[in-house]
């Protein structure tokens, strides 16, 4: 695509959300609206976004970071009352048919985590929310 030195084809270097969304664009597929958090701690002002994000039938937020080097995909949020959150973090190295949602969450490849422990404060995010309705989607994150 253009935008990787010649010597990364073929290469087993990772990418990132923004090479995600980049991809997602080059090859036809969901809309790919990139949010980029400064720290971790800063997660906590864009609760609101994904909660709009996912109710307005938004897909899963691809999630990368500096420090926080884990990867992870972002399925929900759970609002509580004052600043209690909870966010429903997939992980996305799993591979396989699980025999049902039950087994996915015991293995811990599925699961509820509160904010404040799901993200390094100390590391910068960027997160990808994926759409295949960009202009219904697009108004509910505005």
């Amino acid at each position: 695509m253009g935008d990787k030195p010649p010597g990364f084809r073929g290469s087993r270097s990772w990418i990132g959300c923004v090479e995600a969304s980049l991809c997602l664009d080059h090859f036809g597929g969901p809309q790919g609206r990139l949010c980029h958090v400064p720290r971790g701690a800063g997660l906590q002002g864009e609760l609101e976004r994904l909660y709009s994000h996912f109710a307005g039938g938004g897909g899963p937020v691809m999630v990368g970071g500096d420090a926080d080097a884990r990867s992870k995909a972002l399925l929900g949020v759970c609002l509580g009352p004052g600043t209690e959150a909870y966010v429903l973090v997939l992980d996305p190295h799993f591979w396989g048919v699980p025999k049902n949602p039950s087994d996915l969450q015991a293995a811990g490849w599925v699961r509820w985590k509160e904010v404040g422990t799901a993200f390094d404060s100390n590391s910068f995010y960027n997160l990808c929310l994926t759409s295949c309705n960009s202009q219904k989607q697009q108004h509910a994150l505005d």
